[in-house]
């Protein structure tokens, strides 16, 4: 029997013969189904973050693996961990068959090669205190397949994302994230709802670790990299609400804070000068409420 998401829809055997509205609304309808489908997988989304959350805390690295689409969306929730909650490059990596190439255009026949998902993951410097994330939609990719077997031989902590159930890539996993998506809109294209879900997942995943490791106070991004134009306005905002302080008052703090968003927090809500509030928050690893806490 062919894997689910390798089945024909029967909700859009005729999306060729409508109209352009009347396709998006077949389309639309099938997205419709994805945030339920991963809904049924949350206490296994949750299990995996704990795990995942117990590897950082303890010196590891969280590694996303894949190809095509999956190994994209990898790299790219991998990419944006860093300004948004001013960890390191390293903490979170994707790792993508067909290497940067694979990004913007298509390497599809490299994902066939079992031995390059466990010689990719080496070069990296993959431990037995890291995370391993492989991600397949359809669950029988050799090159993500042969990276977690790899991991989990070393002892790293091992988990998928696939859409099909009773896939190789769960044999292969630790733990198993399934959302079953089903039959896609156009058959086989799994970059349309399996990807969707799959993007649902990594966000949850590394959103829900960076709340757990301290990086989010309240729903604020309080340890953000104020890179930009927009992101100096956000960091403003954030010490306005955070500190009470007004518009110009938080523009001058973050100024004196040389533009670093974690240390102004400090500054202001622990009334101590920009070298004292960058000690305390080397002290509690770089989670503002633990080093506002410390200074108290």
């Amino acid at each position: 029997m062919l894997p689910v998401t390798e089945q024909e829809n029967p909700a859009t055997a005729d999306i060729d013969k409508v109209s352009i509205l009347e396709a998006l609304k077949l389309i639309n309808a099938e997205d419709k189904t994805v945030a339920l489908a991963v809904e049924k997988v949350l206490p296994e989304i949750g299990t995996a973050v704990e795990r995942i959350v117990d590897r950082l805390q303890n010196g590891g690295r969280l590694f996303y693996v894949g190809t095509g689409t999956s190994g994209r969306l990898g790299v790219l929730d991998a990419s944006e961990i860093p300004p948004t909650f001013g960890v390191s490059y390293d903490l979170v990596q994707g790792v993508i068959a067909g290497g940067f190439d694979a990004l913007y255009k298509a390497s599809e026949s490299s994902e066939d090669d079992t031995n390059a998902g466990a010689e990719d993951l080496k070069k990296r410097g993959v431990t037995p205190q890291d995370a391993v994330v492989g991600i397949a939609a359809s669950g029988r990719t050799p090159y993500t397949i042969g990276a977690v077997e790899y991991a989990r031989s070393i002892g790293c902590f091992t988990a998928c994302i696939t859409c099909n159930p009773d896939s190789a890539i769960s044999k292969a996993a630790e733990f198993s994230i399934v959302p079953v998506v089903g039959a896609e809109a156009i058959t086989g294209s799994t970059r349309m709802k399996a990807g969707t879900a799959q993007k649902m997942v990594l966000n949850m995943i590394s959103t829900a670790a960076m709340i757990r490791l301290g990086f989010v106070k309240g729903n604020r991004m309080t340890n953000m990299k104020s890179s930009n134009i927009k992101l100096k306005d956000r960091s403003v905002r954030i010490l306005m609400t955070e500190t009470g302080s007004n518009e110009q008052a938080a523009v001058q703090l973050l100024n004196d804070a040389d533009g670093d968003l974690r240390v102004a927090l400090v500054m202001g809500e622990g009334n101590v000068g920009r070298d004292a509030a960058k000690q305390a928050l080397s002290d509690t690893n770089f989670v503002v409420k633990d080093a506002i806490r410390k200074l108290g």
